[in-house]
């Protein structure tokens, strides 16, 4: 497992794993609100099951994630408030959009990101990383053009869970950097704090207690039992590779990993839970997206290569 230390490697890995998990996370959501609507309810319970599990993990000495402490939950209040607008408003816009046209609205947030880096005075990104987020959101575009079944406020949904996610990306990405936090130590606080937002919103909304009553009801079901118990667990899967890509990585190359494997899950969705007519400006559009995203994919493990040498020939300097 010592490749798994080697930064370039890691950095795959991470992003591999985010791909895989957020490709799953999308069709299992879509399953669940098919058969029960009630979405903020789920997304409550997928961050109770994550707390409790964090929670036994420390007290059984399985992980080594740290005891919450005040003040970094104080900075981490930002970062958890923006995810669960994002994956709150993401479930809402499921009910009313399809799987390939909520994807191709998903992949416009590496440009978000980016014009975001450039107001928080980040690094400039290099030309090939600029012109291959450009290529993949013109791709997105195109595809869009071609395959709006037009859903006003379910688009309008979508849009919104964009400028959400591009917030809290850039909110980890900060601050797993200057707390010097894991991935599991911002995934328990952002759990944690989510709860008392979350358990207002059902409340205040009249979800609760009418969706626990379903869910009960609806439990009898074996088959929606499993999907309900894949989505929790998958839920946890999904936050730890997110929070690990990003942080391993960088908030431009999570929402990228994003829209790579955006391309697999548009191509399923397709055939599967409400498939869509297949236009040519949607393949037109794909092949271009794909494009891009592959080039930004090289671009950045040879970005991360070079930098490598580099910091060697630093620590050597500074041993003479």
């Amino acid at each position: 497992m010592e490749i798994m230390d080697s930064s370039p490697y890691k950095s795959l890995f991470s992003a591999f794993s985010y791909g895989i998990a957020s490709m799953a996370m999308v069709f299992i959501n879509k399953a669940v609100i098919m058969q029960y609507a009630h979405s903020m309810t789920l997304l409550t319970l997928q961050q109770i099951a994550t707390a409790l599990l964090i929670h036994v993990g420390r007290v059984m000495g399985y992980t080594k994630a740290r005891e919450l402490n005040a003040e970094t939950a104080k900075r981490l209040f930002p970062v958890s408030l923006f995810y669960n607008a994002n994956v709150g408003f993401a479930l809402a816009s499921l009910k009313g959009v399809n799987i390939p046209m909520y994807i191709a609205i998903k992949r416009l947030t590496p440009l978000a990101v980016l014009v975001a880096g450039f107001f928080t005075g980040k690094a400039r990104p290099t030309t090939q990383v600029t012109l291959s987020v450009l290529l993949t959101a013109a791709g997105v575009l195109i595809a869009a053009l071609g395959d709006f079944s037009f859903d006003l406020f379910g688009y309008s949904l979508a849009f919104i869970s964009v400028f959400f996610q591009t917030m809290y990306l850039v909110l980890v990405e900060k601050s797993g950097a200057e707390d010097g936090l894991s991935s599991i130590e911002i995934m328990f606080y952002n759990s944690f704090l989510s709860l008392p937002f979350l358990l207002f919103l059902i409340i205040t909304t009249g979800e609760f207690p009418n969706s626990l009553s379903i869910l009960f009801a609806k439990s009898s079901s074996i088959s929606f039992l499993a999907i309900l118990i894949l989505s929790l667990v998958m839920g946890i899967v999904l936050n730890y590779t997110m929070f690990l890509c990003t942080i391993v990585n960088s908030a431009l190359t999570t929402t990228i990993v994003g829209v790579l494997k955006g391309v697999g899950s548009t191509t399923l969705g397709f055939v599967m839970l409400g498939g869509v007519e297949v236009h040519a400006l949607n393949v037109t559009g794909l092949v271009i997206n794909t494009a891009g995203g592959v080039w930004y994919s090289v671009a950045k493990y040879q970005q991360k290569k070079s930098k490598l040498p580099k910091i060697m020939s630093d620590i050597e300097g500074h041993r003479k």
